[in-house]
């Protein structure tokens, strides 16, 4: 076994103010409250961590809206069937609501026997009743909007769960669907999602659409914050070679609450049996006792003499998988926490799936998304009495340059650290930034410091209720469309998931030696967010990247400190605002120019360089490298336009001499430009 190479990329600290699980007078929690604040709106999209209380949140406006605002009937759409329990009766009433919660057990169709397109006639008979409430998958209720039409939905509220599953794609069915029902104009619609970033480069609405949405968000720092139990979550990787069977136990603890989910068998990391794979984990962990025959779960004793019950959910042998299935939903899995001590699976226990005893979410090989990855993480997040750490690993292969599949190996390892840094900005306070201007001064409720707000510099407010960051930056652009501006207060970590998942700018950023910060933060990342936003004009385009890049940026830098400053990381749940307070005190000014001439993947890559060997560095190095960077005809329009600003601030343009590798990289963009314009006028 090699030694342990595990690196928390991320440790966050909360404060377990118990505000997040807390209920009013009518029984809602802070996020459910949230919502219902805005129950009158048409549209409605509600962004919330898995374990918020989401489902409860649309029950109390659904209600309203069946009650009070003259909507017929409530449709809930949700990814699949398990997810439909989550929408079964509750008695809100005894709790301080006007109303409860019923569904007829003939309307709610994830329970009814039958596939999905053959459950469609039950939802025109629900149409046609004078019930109320009908659950059903996003398939079902996609079939029926396909043979009745949009029409017969009129002045009806359609929920939709697990909004991530929707795209703008003109291929995806429910997107086109949902698209018509907004041109239609005459149904209500309230969209739930824990991940409002899909793997994919497709937007979940278009610009046009999501304008007409009201957003509700509750962060993950909001809700972790206002725990009871819970406070400490940490994130990280693991680089091992071999088999990952043989070097698990470096990264599990038997002593820990833990869902393992395995490679799916076309990946690097798998083994090439599941269940072989299975029957070796449970081999390193112990001595096999047998299986319980009531649950189905493995016991197994430990070397310490504790006899572990594991659910095994990858054997795809009905009798088993549906017995130990079946456990888990138990009453029993809720209120006790020793009732199951590991659960390993392959495709199941991620989405939906709630087990709040979890402590460790143990992911072998690299998942296809960036949501996928939010979701599993979310697995973790619960919190529950006696529960005051949570972490999610990532197991991953490392590269090795003798492989064929070196490249393969590479990307993978990107999508790591990608995912990381946007877990980063996920798990952080929200981010509010302001240009600083003369007249500029502290905002009610933000905590500026124990020297308090100082107006002849930029200034740091941290509100910890709303958990909130106020950050004046010198010569930032404000957005002027409301599309820009929606963007830069509720979308930044889409824009920051589309950077990280570039993988010329993440791959540039961390192995290539020559790269000007500036080429990734104003030419690549102005690019990607020209890509991701067209209708946005030039002016709005830059806004939103100098928003976007000082999230990501501010963030790294914290960490930076955090690294490298012990006394400020064992503040504990302050540990972030106190690494970005003395970042400010430290930099003469923060100023867009200081925070463009950062790589955002710096402290990644040193990390990176503790977590893995220096060969399979080298390998990563040698593939980055080999796709040799040239400047294209657009980077060098873009090149020529940022030195026309050196221009007009400087009084002269660039000068391929400088010292300063930016001036120099804006100097070569001018010359290329003028040589491929040279090559076109010549024919």
């Amino acid at each position: 076994m090699t030694p342990k190479k595990d690196i928390p990329s991320v440790a966050v600290h909360y404060k377990s103010t118990g505000s997040s699980i807390t209920s009013n007078e009518l029984g809602m929690r802070a996020m459910q409250e949230k919502a219902y604040e805005k129950r009158g709106e048409q549209y409605l999209l509600l962004k919330s961590p898995p374990a918020s209380g989401k489902s409860r949140a649309l029950m109390f406006i659904a209600l309203d809206k069946l009650n009070k605002q003259g909507i017929q009937q409530a449709i809930i759409a949700v990814p699949e069937k398990s997810i439909g329990a989550s929408f079964a009766n509750e008695p809100l009433t005894k709790f301080g609501f006007y109303y409860d919660w019923e569904v007829e057990p003939k309307w709610n169709l994830c329970n009814a026997p039958g596939e999905d397109g053959s459950k469609v006639n039950s939802v025109k008979s629900f149409l046609e009743s004078e019930d109320r409430v009908l659950v059903c998958t996003h398939a079902t209720f996609r079939f029926a909007v396909e043979r009745f039409g949009i029409e017969p939905f009129d002045n009806r509220l359609i929920a939709i769960d697990e909004f991530h599953h929707v795209s703008a794609d003109e291929n995806n069915v429910l997107g086109t669907q949902l698209k018509q029902f907004i041109e239609r104009d005459k149904t209500h619609i309230v969209a739930m999602t824990g991940s409002y970033f899909r793997g994919d480069a497709n937007p979940v609405l278009m610009p046009e659409d999501e304008a007409k949405f009201d957003t509700v968000t509750y962060t993950y720092y909001e809700q972790l914050n206002g725990y009871q139990h819970l406070k400490t979550l940490n994130l990280g990787y693991y680089f091992y070679s071999g088999a990952y069977a043989d070097e698990i136990l470096s990264v599990l603890n038997p002593e820990e609450k833990t869902i393992i989910h395995i490679p799916n068998v076309n990946s690097r990391e798998s083994m090439g049996d599941k269940i072989k794979e299975v029957e070796h984990i449970i081999h390193e962990l112990g001595d096999w006792q047998g299986t319980n025959p009531e649950t189905g779960f493995h016991l197994v004793k430990t070397a310490t003499g504790k006899t572990l019950r594991i659910a095994d959910l990858v054997d795809d042998d009905p009798a088993k998988r549906n017995r130990v299935a079946a456990a888990l939903r138990a009453p029993e899995a809720k209120k006790n926490r020793d009732y199951v001590d590991i659960i390993i699976a392959l495709g199941m226990a991620k989405e939906g799936f709630d087990w709040v005893w979890c402590e460790h979410a143990l992911t072998i090989g690299y998942r296809s998304s960036l949501t996928e990855i939010v979701q599993i993480i979310g697995r973790a997040t619960r919190d529950a009495e006696g529960k005051t750490q949570a972490r999610f690993t990532n197991l991953i292969a490392e590269p090795d340059a003798s492989e064929e599949a070196v490249t393969d190996a590479v990307n993978d390892t990107l999508k790591a650290i990608s995912a990381s840094l946007l877990m980063e900005q996920v798990l952080a306070p929200r981010f509010n930034f302001t240009p600083k201007k003369a007249d500029s001064g502290p905002v009610k409720g933000y905590d500026y410091g124990e020297e308090g707000y100082d107006p002849n510099k930029e200034n740091i407010g941290f509100n910890e209720e709303s958990g909130q960051y106020q950050i004046e930056i010198k010569g930032l652009t404000e957005p002027k469309s409301d599309a820009a501006k929606r963007i830069c207060k509720e979308d930044l970590n889409e824009v920051i998931a589309a950077v990280v998942q570039d993988k010329e700018a993440m791959g540039r950023g961390l192995f290539d030696e020559e790269v000007v910060p500036q080429e990734l933060t104003q030419i690549r990342i102005g690019k990607i967010i020209k890509d991701k936003y067209p209708e946005l004009d030039a002016e709005d385009v830059e806004s939103v990247r100098q928003h976007a890049v000082a999230a990501l940026n501010l963030t790294q830098k914290a960490k930076e400190v955090l690294n490298s400053d012990r006394s400020v990381i064992e503040k504990g749940n302050t540990a972030l605002i106190d690494g970005i307070r003395k970042l400010a005190m430290d930099v003469r000014e923060l100023n867009v120019d200081w925070i463009d001439s950062i790589n955002p993947f710096s402290e990644a890559y040193s990390i990176l360089s503790k977590a893995m060997t220096e060969s399979s560095l080298k390998a990563m190095a040698e593939v980055i490298s080999a796709k040799k960077h040239n400047i294209s005809l657009d980077e060098a329009r873009d090149l020529a336009k940022r030195a026309l600003q050196f221009k007009q601030e400087r009084g002269r343009l660039p000068d391929l001499k400088s010292s300063d590798p930016w001036e120099q990289r804006m100097a070569q963009g001018i010359a290329v430009l003028a040589r491929l314009k040279a090559e076109q006028s010549n024919g």
